[in-house]
């Protein structure tokens, strides 16, 4: 058989069996990766013996260094600075203290678990500061945690991404090549860097330019913006590296300048307006799929059993050292203060999965060191046996440690994110309530982003797009959209399928209203609200204008009693203690209505609803459902 022919069995081998692992991973809904590092070594020359690596030759390391390109790319892609709002100064101290402190733990953990030298241990460390977002990210498309941890959580894994991949060819060039000098070190690291992020924000400019300001040609326009922007990620992952090298900061490794100019690329382009964004988006979703599956299979073959089993015991302390003990300690440090509760910082510190760069570049690293070299063997047993099992554990059991840790909010999903959806948003927000909203089209949920609301983008009448969304962890979910059939359908969805305890919908045409009543769901019709809203002006006009007023300074707010510190208590007791802007309006008990009467008692499961001033109510809520203490 031809070499060509065999490169070409080799390829479709490989994506078969990735399409394959991606189909059971989303079955499973678990992290592919972890399929994908199995499916390698099984089909690797310690297995079945149908992938062999190296029938690429010396074009391998180029090839995953332009397919690394394309992943850093698409994970700050979807980097927007909306969701970096939500914890900068904690994600800034992970990328910063974080890092250091991980590198620096990981690297006495395997010096004293593993008996390596430091400047292996470094090496290591170096590579296993990377979280990345080829793994974070499906974890968060499966667990809806709020949007302050999950990105948070995404950035650190983007971020460090970039740092790990050019710290560690620093590092192996430090330690191992011959550089001498710690300024040495902290000058490379810097040019590079730097003239990445430069090349990245030109290209990006480039291409913004491009899209924005020449004709495209109707009919092709958004394939030609789906082409520009895949050149874009490697053209500047070329021009960075080919530059570096013109300017000696390139190693016999290359300079990694180009895994920079890509993630500035990405990012830049990610929070700029670009049109045919979500051609743009797919487009770069399924190239990033197949490039994603053919590294981490090639590089999983490259794998014995040895690498792995050839630590021994030292392997197994030294991962659960760096997962349980360093993770935790620097995620702790750094997300210290009042932006984040405990649990979820021990969720943040239980999520630390690593991925597609610390395995690349340890490859990389391998083969340059030579199949025999000690330092080559413990690097690579160390990278993969760590990415292994945080993948296994971490990956496989992220959302049944996130409701263990209960980081998994109650939300309010509103279908439709027009002037309904967007105004009943606002007024949930402005209650402290977890919004979501579920949106289709593409300027408005650019609109949305922009004006701060948390969007989840696809079509809220399919099942699958719910369940991404959280809809079995909600407890509203309302269908504001103008079409009654749609509306009909979330209801449905919402009650049937994800036993939902709150479902409401709009209704446009007053007719549809029993079809909704039908399947319970709380049907508000538009005319009619709108009649209710001009006979309150006409008959009480005086509580029509306080309603409306109510919306700057004031509440009403219902909320069930949980608290054992007021069950029993009576509704003069109650009302002591309640803020002096606060009344207790209404009682309803086994779906019956009353004035609350002083001496009557406060039953557990009774539902109280306040009216005052917005903090005051706030409070008097918080301090009924436990979650407060006036």
């Amino acid at each position: 058989m031809s070499a060509s022919i065999e490169i070409v069995a080799v390829v479709v081998t490989i994506l078969g069996i990735g399409v394959a692992a991606q189909v059971v991973a989303d079955r499973l809904k678990v992290p592919s990766v972890l399929f994908l590092i199995i499916a390698g070594v099984v089909v690797g020359p310690e297995g079945v013996g149908l992938v062999d690596p190296a029938i690429f030759g010396d074009a391998l390391s180029a090839i995953v260094g332009l397919s690394v390109a394309i992943i850093v790319f698409e994970g700050a892609f979807h980097l927007h600075l909306d969701r970096l709002r939500e914890a900068p100064r904690e994600t800034l101290r992970l990328v910063t203290v974080g890092a250091f402190v991980s590198l620096v733990g990981t690297a006495v953990v395997v010096r004293y678990a593993l008996g390596a030298s430091w400047d292996v241990s470094f090496l290591v460390g170096s590579l296993l500061v990377a979280t990345g977002p080829t793994v974070i990210t499906p974890i968060m498309d499966i667990v809806p945690v709020r949007d302050r941890v999950a990105s948070t959580l995404e950035t650190e894994g983007v971020v460090n991404d970039v740092t790990a991949a050019i710290l560690a060819l620093v590092m192996f060039e430090y330690v191992l090549l011959g550089s001498s000098g710690l300024p040495t070190l902290v000058e490379k690291f810097s040019v590079r860097l730097g003239l990445g992020v430069l090349v990245g924000c030109v290209v990006a400019g480039v291409v913004w330019y491009l899209l924005n300001h020449v004709h495209l040609s109707v009919e092709n326009a958004p394939q030609n913006a789906r082409l520009i922007v895949l050149i874009a990620a490697l053209g500047a992952y070329g021009l960075a590296e080919i530059l570096a090298a013109e300017t000696g900061n390139a190693g016999e490794l290359g300079s990694e300048s180009g895994i920079a100019a890509v993630a500035a690329a990405g990012f830049v382009l990610g929070n700029v307006s670009l049109p045919y964004r979500e051609q743009i988006e797919q487009f770069k979703g399924d190239v990033t799929l197949v490039v994603l599956t053919f590294v981490f299979i090639t590089l999983a073959s490259l794998l014995t059993l040895s690498d792995l089993t050839g630590l021994g015991l030292g392997g197994v302390v030294a991962v659960v050292a760096i997962a349980a003990v360093v993770r935790p300690a620097l995620v702790l440090l750094c997300t210290a203060g009042d932006r984040f509760v405990f649990a979820e910082r021990l969720y943040i510190a239980a999520i630390g999965p690593r991925g597609i760069i610390p395995a690349s570049v340890a490859t990389l690293f391998a083969l340059e060191l030579g199949p025999e070299n000690p330092a080559a063997k413990t690097l690579v047993g160390a990278v993969f046996l760590v990415i292994l099992a945080t993948v296994v554990i971490e990956g496989g059991l992220a959302r049944h440690i996130a409701q263990g840790l209960n980081v998994i909010p109650m939300r309010a999903i509103i279908v439709g994110g027009g002037r309904v959806g967007r105004a009943l948003g606002e007024r949930l927000e402005d209650r402290g309530e977890e919004v979501l909203i579920v949106e289709s089209d593409d300027a408005v949920v650019e609109d949305l982003r922009r004006d701060g609301f948390s969007v989840h983008k696809g079509d809220g009448s399919r099942k699958d797009v719910l369940e991404r969304a959280g809809a079995d962890n909600a407890k509203v979910i309302a269908a504001s959209t103008a079409d009654d059939d749609v509306n009909l359908l979330i209801g449905q969805l919402a009650r049937n399928t994800f036993d939902v305890e709150t479902v409401v919908a709009r209704v446009n045409d007053p007719d549809n209203v029993d079809a909704f009543e039908d399947l319970d769901v709380e049907a508000i019709s538009s005319g009619m609200s709108i009649a209710w809203s001009m006979d309150n002006v006409i008959e009480r006009p005086s509580i029509a204008r306080w309603m409306t007023e109510l919306d700057g300074e004031g509440d009403v707010q219902e909320v069930e009693v949980t608290s054992d510190r007021v069950v029993g208590t009576s509704v003069a007791d109650l009302q002591s203690e309640l803020p002096a802007d606060c009344h207790l309006a209404l009682i309803a008990r086994a779906s019956e209505n009353r004035l609350p009467r002083p001496e009557e008692t406060i039953e557990r499961g009774d539902h109280l609803t306040f009216i005052g001033r917005k903090a005051a109510v706030r409070e008097a809520r918080d301090h009924c459902d436990g979650s407060g203490v006036l």
